[in-house]
């Protein structure tokens, strides 16, 4: 299989440096849309990131089950983390995952890049299409709750994880 290229999305947070850092990693239950975006879908509760090299990405579900999400790989606050993603899937079909911010005046730029699909075998590239749009609306969550929301925007459609499972 040929390499795919990696996904990229990039959005501004109307916030500094650190306090986008925080939101996006210690705080990510206040905006992943964890209904349709999780293992346990309706069942998650919370969703985390250890913050060290080899910490967990994972969710909690009500019952206090945990599913991994993936596993830290850099950890340099407040500008980058990379860790490896597979909820729902096996640790070996695991891709890629890089987050950097940048100050930008009083505001910060956050880039992501979603990569290595190659090591999602046969269905790689239809998987892939799948995120590219659905990280559009998880950032776009992002950026509501960073503008100050409440409300949120619900996510639904290509990305959610019954749309990965299924066979093409």
């Amino acid at each position: 299989m040929s390499k795919l290229p990696p996904v990229h999305c990039t959005v501004v947070a109307p916030l500094a440096l650190a306090a986008t850092f925080d939101l996006f990693f210690g705080r990510m239950t206040e905006w992943w849309p964890l209904a349709t975006r999780s293992v346990t879908l309706t069942d998650a509760v919370s969703c985390h990131f250890e913050p060290r090299i080899g910490g967990r990405v994972y969710e909690r579900a009500r019952d206090g089950r945990e599913a991994p999400w993936g596993t830290v790989l850099v950890w340099e606050p407040p500008s980058c983390v990379v860790f490896t993603w597979h909820p729902g899937l096996p640790e070996s079909a695991a891709t890629e995952v890089e987050v950097r911010l940048t100050a930008a005046g009083t505001n910060t730029r956050v880039d992501l890049e979603h990569r290595n699909w190659e090591r999602l075998g046969e269905n790689a590239a239809r998987i892939r299409s799948l995120y590219e749009g659905g990280w559009v609306g998880v950032l776009g969550r992002f950026i509501e709750r960073s503008s100050g929301a409440q409300e949120l925007t619900s996510v639904t459609g290509p990305g959610c994880l019954d749309e990965l499972k299924a066979k093409p």
